[in-house]
C-alpha cells in the first residue's frame, strides 16, 4: 500500500499535527525521521522493518552508518537522519543531566558522562571543565585511539581550560574491551597529566574509565 492511499487521519505525520508526538509508536516517529519509503515499500512499512532488524530503541546507540546501510531501503541519506536524530536526543539528556547532577563525586561524574561513550567501539578521551565554583562549564572529546603519551597531545588539554578560564579539569575515556580497570599506560598518562595540572595550576580532579554500566575512578581508588 502506498503511503497515499493511508487514510489522511493515520498518516504519521498527519497524526503528530493533530495528537502530538506522543500520540506515535515508535515505528511512526522513524517513518516521519526517514520521510519516504524506497520502491514496492511505502515509509510507514520500511520503518516497521527497520525497528524490527535493529532491534529495540537502545540498540540504535551502537549503529554505525555502515551498519545502518546494510538493511535494506536505508541508504546513506536515511542513515545520516537516523544518527543525527539519535545524537540530538542523547545532546538533550546531557543538557538536562548537566542541570541536574552536581559533578562532585565519582558517581555523578559517571551518571553525566557515560552516555558520551555509547556506541562507541574504540577508546575516546574527554574532558570535563570546571569553574572555581566545581561547577561544569563545557566538555569536550580530545582524542581517539590508544591513551598514551605518544598518542594524546595533553596541550590541547590545557589549551582547552585556558581558553574557556577553567579552574578543574576531570579526564575520562572508555574501555571497549569492557574491563575498566586502568593499565599500566593509563596509570602512567593520568601521572603525568596531574604532574602537568600542578605545573599549569588546573587540577586533575579524577579521572574515569568507563563501560556501559560501571566505571573506574582514579581518585577513588588512591591513584590521584
Amino acid at each position: 500500500m502506498k503511503i497515499k492511499e493511508i487514510p489522511k487521519e493515520e498518516r504519521p505525520r498527519e497524526k503528530l499535527i493533530e495528537n502530538g508526538a506522543e500520540s506515535l509508536s515508535t515505528s511512526e516517529l522513524l517513518a516521519i525521521i526517514l520521510e519516504g519509503g524506497v520502491k514496492d515499500t511505502n515509509v510507514s512499512e520500511l520503518a516497521f522493518k527497520l525497528l524490527k532488524e535493529v532491534g529495540n530503541l537502545k540498540n540504535f546507540l551502537d549503529l554505525s552508518i555502515t551498519e545502518l546501510t546494510k538493511i535494506k531501503g536505508i541508504g546513506p541519506a536515511k542513515a545520516t537522519k537516523i544518527l543525527a536524530t539519535v545524537e540530538l536526543g542523547k545532546r538533550i539528556i546531557l543538557e538536562e543531566d548537566k542541570q541536574k547532577i552536581k559533578l562532585n563525586n565519582a558517581k555523578n561524574i559517571y551518571l553525566y558522562s557515560r552516555s558520551f561513550f555509547y556506541g562507541l567501539n574504540q577508546e575516546c578521551f574527554f574532558c570535563l571543565f570546571l569553574n572555581s565554583s566545581f561547577h561544569l562549564l563545557t566538555h569536550k572529546l580530545l582524542f581517539k585511539g590508544t591513551m598514551t603519551k605518544s598518542s594524546v597531545h595533553p596541550r590541547e588539554i590545557f589549551k582547552e581550560a585556558y581558553k574557556i578560564n577553567a579552574s578543574y579539569i576531570i579526564c575520562l575515556h572508555n574501555h571497549p574491551s569492557s574491563n575498566v580497570n586502568p593499565s599500566k599506560k593509563d596509570i602512567e598518562f593520568t601521572n603525568y597529566l596531574v604532574k602537568l595540572g600542578i605545573l599549569h595550576g588546573i587540577p586533575i580532579l579524577d579521572h574515569l574509565i568507563i563501560y556501559n554500566n560501571k566505571y573506574y575512578s582514579f581518585l577513588e581508588n588512591n591513584l590521584l
